[in-house]
């Protein structure tokens, strides 16, 4: 990758699943590059752990990887599983025409005032 096609950031966070390698790959994201540190969001406190101990090989191939010592640190953040797209059920009832589908009396009735000043 030229150096002259992406920032610090991007190259080091695109360098990351290559340095890593598929298995740590797919439970880790690399979020960002700050002063030198790549900040990797692991799935849990055990991942966090063992990578700890692979700190330093996984910045030497990180090195090798990008051509000059980029990254100096790592930083590994266990970071809460992120829901995926669902699909819905059924769909959406049209409640645009009048508050009846607001179960909240209150938010009802803000609705209807917010459709009486034509802001809603």
């Amino acid at each position: 990758m030229s150096r002259d096609l992406a920032d610090a950031e991007t190259r080091a966070r695109a360098a990351w699943a290559l340095a890593a390698g598929k298995k740590i790959a797919r439970h880790t994201l690399a979020s960002a590059l700050v002063r030198g540190t790549l900040v990797v969001e692991v799935e849990d406190f055990v991942w966090q752990k063992q990578l700890n101990t692979l700190r330093h090989f996984l910045l030497r191939n990180l090195k090798e990887i990008l051509g000059e010592a980029l990254v100096t640190e790592i930083d590994f953040r266990p970071m809460p599983a992120r829901r995926k797209p669902q699909r819905a059920e059924s769909a959406r009832r049209d409640v645009s025409v009048d508050a009846n589908g607001i179960k909240d009396p209150v938010m009802a009735m803000l609705y209807r005032e917010s459709k009486k000043r034509g802001t809603a």
